[in-house]
């Protein structure tokens, strides 16, 4: 497009105020409360819930609510670490940038393609989502139930999907501005539905209406009563997911109003947001259907794909539709807010010279990284395209392996907090534990989960069930991934040494060591 340029790496090295503006985004443009919108946009409760609850219940009965509170913790200590280095040095390529500053270029290069590989991945099952729930809301509001079908056409769902991925890709490219005016339009619409079906959901318990009444009780937030560690491991792994999405807001610390305290504070109120209104619904829909198998119990394997498409009705009658509009709403802000973080990365491994120069490109009109966010937009809705077009079962069992691609990023990252304080730590107790125990902590327990999840999914029947010569398809994608990052760096390497050879500095970044 002829309204992007270029800046070359290192523009603005040794900044009064660090990376926060050197690479041409538009500064002091997200304040704390656009920031915390963002990061609810991106983790997309609506659309995360009602695919999560169902499982979540499957594995561990009524302590779920419990087994959200043990999903929360690492993502707070991961928290925490991001919060010291975004102090540290705000800048836009988060884990790429501070993975290089930490460990070297070579674990730093392969942290932003983790990142990178989890965005572009759940960009297009956002995409798809979006499209099923458009078709359901059509067929709803229209009373034609046959329209609903038209999402398992794969010509018009690809076709679909292609308008959604425009349209989100349009904004992003516009800014931050715009993103944040969607944003606040869609995550509240989205927050205040939620609430309605908890609220509706606790009054029929009231009323003796409910499902299967299922007063609450102290015990669900007991992780220890969870019959068996499988189980146990079972729920976290599916709890540590749903709260993916969150350092969305640390991506953009060079566009907001303090950029090294701003995005720490979003972060961890994001966190805290997410949590509060997961446990809201959870004990509210555990209260109104129980736990069992029966027509519209979260153990009934039917509806657990959807919660809500099969309890918005029997909870907020005539207002279910809203519910429909909430989910997609959802997958559709999400799908936009995602931009964010993969464009801003792949800005910054242009602008230190990890990838090629055109990378770095801005949009002059919108500060934004105009280039990244198109690329971002041309490899998600290729790969999901293809991969529809092949099958849908080996479509989801690729997003399934994204689940490996955030642990391995966030573990990193975690690590890198760990490292790059050791000096300075130990100086005070507060420093002893946001520098070095909550990230350790939780850099430890992610790179666990990743390795657990990694040994599980050799399975054939991990996932789909899918399997090539007996090892189970998710692994051979998520492995895949990650084996492509490799080869992708050292292509780039052999185009490029020179980054591979320096990392990044202090200055750079706008440190003195």
């Amino acid at each position: 497009m002829s309204d992007i340029t270029s800046r070359p790496a290192g523009a603005g090295e040794g900044s009064a105020d660090g990376a926060h503006g050197g690479k041409g985004l538009s500064t002091k443009s997200v304040g704390l409360v656009a920031a915390v919108f963002i990061g609810v946009s991106c983790i997309a409760p609506a659309y995360t819930l009602s695919g999560a609850l169902g499982p979540t219940a499957s594995a561990v009965g009524e302590h779920m609510p419990a087994i959200l509170l043990v999903g929360f913790i690492p993502m707070l200590l991961v928290a925490v670490g991001y919060r010291e280095l975004n102090k540290a040095m705000p800048d836009s390529g988060t884990t790429f940038t501070w993975g290089t500053r930490a460990f070297g270029p070579w674990i730093g290069w392969m942290g932003g393609w983790g990142l990178l590989a989890a965005t572009i991945l759940v960009l297009s099952n956002l995409a798809g989502i979006a499209v099923d729930f458009f078709y359901l809301f059509l067929s709803q509001a229209l009373g034609r139930p046959e329209l609903a079908d038209l999402s398992t056409n794969v010509f018009v769902n690809v076709a679909t999907c292609l308008v959604f991925m425009v349209v989100a890709c349009a904004i992003s490219y516009r800014g931050v501005e715009a993103t944040k005016m969607v944003q606040y339009v869609l995550v509240t619409f989205q927050v205040l539905v939620l609430v309605w079906f908890a609220v509706a959901a606790y009054t029929h318990l009231a009323n003796g209406s409910a499902f299967d009444p299922t007063p609450p009780s102290l015990e669900w937030f007991n992780p220890f009563g969870i019959g068996s560690f499988s189980a146990f491991a079972a729920g976290v792994s599916l709890s540590v997911f749903i709260y993916w999405g969150w350092d969305v807001v640390l991506t953009m610390n060079e566009e907001s109003t303090d950029a090294a305290t701003t995005p720490g504070k979003a972060a961890t109120a994001t966190i805290f947001v997410i949590v509060t209104l997961y446990l809201l619904v959870a004990t509210a829909t555990l209260s109104f259907a129980g736990v069992g198998d029966g027509e519209y119990g979260l153990g009934n394997t039917e509806i657990q794909e959807n919660i809500f498409a099969a309890l918005a009705g029997p909870v907020m009658g005539p207002f279910a539709i809203l519910v429909s509009i909430a989910v997609m709403a959802s997958s559709m802000a999400s799908l936009q807010s995602t931009f964010v973080s993969p464009a801003r990365t792949l800005l910054a491994m242009g602008h230190f010279g990890a990838l090629p120069p055109r990378f770095a490109s801005i949009t002059p009109r919108f500060q934004s990284p105009g280039y990244a966010t198109i690329f971002a937009a041309v490899v998600s809705f290729g790969f999901y395209a293809i991969m529809r077009v092949i099958s849908e079962s080996v479509l989801w069992d690729t997003i399934t392996a994204l689940g490996m691609m955030v642990c391995f990023y966030y573990g990193i990252t975690a690590l890198a907090c760990v490292w790059y304080f050791r000096r300075t730590s130990r100086a005070t107790p507060r420093t002893m534990l946001t520098q070095f125990l909550a990230p350790l902590l939780g850099g430890l327990l992610l790179i666990a989960f990743f390795i657990q999840t990694s040994i599980d999914s050799i399975d054939p029947e991990y996932g789909s069930g899918s399997q090539l010569f007996g090892i189970g398809l998710v692994f051979l994608l998520g492995s895949t991934v990650l084996l492509l990052g490799v080869v992708v760096m050292f292509t780039q390497y052999r185009r490029n040494p020179e980054f591979f050879r320096r990392g990044i500095s202090a200055g750079e970044v706008g440190l003195v060591d």
